[in-house]
């Protein structure tokens, strides 16, 4: 149980929008195909994407390999359906001060090689993964624990094993939300193998979750990864099913295809091509509904004319530009929602009147000025591109974007297409980018911060755009260590603002997690906060 002796308020409301917001799912509770018997050993077949790195915690920072990562591993806590924390391997987080916590695990606990999980399966993965040398993408998860240095390995000194079933973490300042991110991935525990060969562990991970790998061959790259039921699992999450089969489509299209023609279960995105008639081709076995998602596209800061003050009004002017509420209604048909900030809707402390959010509106006449005096700093003669990955189902949305771009101020602009999700993260990380990328942020955990920390924050690994602020920076330090929830929030709010100036992202809608699956082969589908479906919950009748 997650307690804070001093004001627990808004752990108490976690997840509370999110579940007035899922109203306009057309199957509230998700359980098309209800009858016939069901098949305890069944496997479920679903989609999903290559993973970017090794199978490691605390480097899956993006959708493939998270996916992955939740079901074979179990942290503190998990999320349910609502983004709310439920407890697993702890037995209670307990805190005066909102700066040093308590952790007690719950015994019973084993990772699928017999290892017991104990205090010490988390403080040496943490310590592990806040290492500089080891080259983290989540690393700066544990940047408030005290001991943690970002220049150099450094030991985290806040971490003190107090015995088998016991530890404490002391952060360097209060974190009134570090209670909700301890089901991300990055605080996974690991067993003492990993550390024998951190490489070949990452193609064949030893976790304590709900599921396993199927065997030393289970991951294909490049094609699916197999999982099956972890009978030794000691947690909440028990699966009702026999296992996974993640197939890494390149399509959207060819996974619909396969879900119509009963090749696939479960699909948890649906290709623009289907969003008028998904409904119809699954009427008892579909979901739209609010996620924790928010889609953007930026242009970073290390290329010409996107830096100081002309790289200010070209941003302001292209956001202006872009007819939010056409393309959704168009392109989208009321799958996603024009964005009013950078977080997402069902995240408990979502503002939607910020000062600053004018700069969303279309607004032709205006961007029209902006980019007449960027262009008196520094004439721009080339063709604005927006990068995207072709099997994610952006071609549309992005042509849409650009012809609204150019046709309000008289540009040549277009999207350029590189093949997979990862290619396009590569590009990304490497800093390699010729101009735009559209980007997303589906949230780790249910915290405002999530979304603005990792995104944009000094020294983030997914700050793709290379946003530095320093007064941006000192908001969300504040508001992370406010001494409640909702009072961090209120810094969070006046960081949005400063984001409304500057636009390091160019917020464009917030995404609704619409999926279908087969009422032939499964049942009991539920999606959740965060637009994955509860896979262990999922009873296959095939």
């Amino acid at each position: 149980m997650i307690k804070k002796r001093a004001g627990l308020s808004a752990l108490a409301v976690l997840g509370a929008t999110a579940i007035a917001l899922t109203g306009c799912s057309s199957n509230g509770s998700g359980n098309g195909g209800d009858s016939g018997s069901t098949n305890a050993s069944g496997i479920v077949t679903t989609n999903g994407s290559e993973p970017q790195n090794p199978l490691i915690p605390s480097n899956s920072t993006e959708t493939g390999g998270g996916k992955i990562i939740t079901s074979i591993f179990e942290g503190l806590v998990s999320y349910d359906a609502d983004g709310k924390p439920v407890d697993e391997v702890a037995k209670s987080i307990d805190t005066d001060d909102s700066k040093t916590y308590d952790i007690k695990l719950n015994t019973g606990y084993t990772f699928t090689n017999g290892e017991k999980v104990t205090a010490e399966s988390f403080t040496k993965a943490w310590n592990w993964a806040a290492q500089k040398s080891n080259a983290q993408g989540a690393s700066y998860f544990f940047e408030n624990i005290e001991g943690y240095n970002a220049d150099a390995d450094s030991e985290l000194t806040g971490l003190k094993v107090v015995s088998d079933d016991e530890f404490t973490v002391t952060l360097k300042s209060a974190q009134s939300d570090f209670p909700l991110s301890l089901g991300y991935s990055a605080f996974m525990p690991l067993p003492s193998a990993f550390y024998d060969d951190t490489k070949a562990f990452g193609e064949n991970p030893i976790g304590n979750g709900p599921y396993k790998l199927d065997g030393k061959s289970a991951w294909t790259h490049n094609q699916s990864i197999k999982l099956v039921t972890n009978k030794d699992y000691a947690g909440k999450r028990k699966p009702k099913n026999g296992g996974l089969t993640i197939t890494f489509y390149t399509s959207q299209d060819t996974a619909y295809a396969d879900v119509q023609g009963g090749n696939l279960d479960v699909l948890d995105a649906i290709p623009d091509s289907a969003f008028q008639t998904y409904k119809s081709d699954f009427p008892d076995s579909n979901v739209n509904q609010p996620a924790a998602i928010f889609q953007a596209f930026y242009m970073p800061y290390y290329l010409q004319h996107w830096s100081g003050d002309e790289g200010k009004l070209r941003r302001e002017a292209l956001s202006l530009s872009v007819n939010r509420k056409q393309i959704t209604d168009k392109i989208f048909d009321g799958t996603r929602t024009p964005a009013k900030d950078f977080t997402s809707p069902v995240i408990s402390g979502w503002n939607d009147k910020l000062d600053g959010s004018d700069v969303l509106d279309y607004n032709p006449s205006e961007a029209k000025k902006l980019w007449a005096q960027a262009n008196e700093i520094s004439p721009y003669d080339e063709t604005l591109t927006i990068q995207y990955n072709a099997d994610g189902g952006h071609e549309a949305w992005v042509t849409a974007v650009t012809n609204s771009i150019s046709n309000t101020l008289g540009i040549k602009a277009e999207g350029k297409a590189v093949p997979t999700f990862q290619e396009a993260l590569d590009t990304q990380t490497q800093d390699k980018l010729t101009g735009g990328s559209r980007t997303g942020w589906q949230a780790d955990y249910p915290s405002l911060y999530n979304f603005l920390g990792p995104t944009m924050g000094e020294g983030s690994s997914s700050n793709y755009s290379r946003y530095d602020s320093t007064e941006y920076n000192d908001l969300l330090a504040k508001g992370r260590s406010a001494s409640s929830v909702e009072e961090g929030n209120k810094y969070f709010d006046q960081a949005q603002e400063l984001l409304f100036k500057d636009l390091p992202e160019i917020p464009l809608w917030y995404s609704n997690v619409t999926g279908v699956w087969s009422a032939d082969n499964v049942k009991n589908v539920k999606f959740g906060w965060d637009s994955v479906p509860l896979y262990y919950d999922i009873e296959v009748t095939k």
